[in-house]
């Protein structure tokens, strides 16, 4: 079944559909979460909230668009709620897990990982509203389209965020690399 199809059932009453549409997307609302707030705890956390929240609002889902944009909606509420609930700013530093399955070398696996903690630095240097725009078209794949439905910014809006964002990610990204060279000497 498709996960608007899924979402249908778990709307009629269903709710142990629900189960399908968790093992297929808690990995990607974890890392969703992991990468926006840097804290593993609160990302657990708020993964369990928005399936709840999915529980509760089931009967407002629409199938108009895809269920993984309805569910971004409710993931981007929880973690505004969150962060207006705690006022707390987390580092991205540890944010990024290994990639299981690959076999790397020693030093290309330490290579690989300060180069991902260098990008989570500059990651979280954006402001929020980058951020999540950034981790949601480019770690999950959303389209503008489907970023904009979410947050309530016009396409046009989110395309530019996006074109300034990256600009701007690198420039951090450039800085901070030049900064860990001139340690290392």
């Amino acid at each position: 079944m498709t996960d608007n199809e899924l979402m249908e059932e778990v709307k009629r009453g269903r709710v142990e559909k629900l189960a399908v549409l968790f093992e297929r997307y808690h990995v990607l609302l974890y890392n969703f979460f992991l990468r926006m707030s840097g804290n593993r705890q609160n990302s657990e956390d708020l993964v369990q909230e928005v399936f709840a929240r999915i529980l509760k609002y089931r009967t407002t889902f629409q199938g108009e668009s895809k269920f993984s944009v309805w569910m971004y909606k409710i993931a981007h509420n929880a973690h505004h709620d969150h962060l207006r609930k705690r006022r707390e700013t987390f580092s991205l530093e540890d944010s990024y897990d290994e990639v299981p399955g690959i076999q790397e070398s020693p030093p290309d696996k330490a290579e690989r990982k300060a180069e991902a903690a260098l990008m989570a630095k500059a990651l979280s240097r954006l402001p929020a509203k980058k951020q999540e725009i950034i981790i949601l078209s480019r770690f999950h794949d959303l389209k503008y389209r489907e970023i904009a439905n979410l947050t309530g910014y016009p396409e046009g809006t989110i395309k530019a965020t996006v074109h300034r964002a990256i600009r701007e990610l690198a420039d951090i990204y450039g800085r901070l690399t030049k900064e860990a060279c001139r340690h290392e000497v």
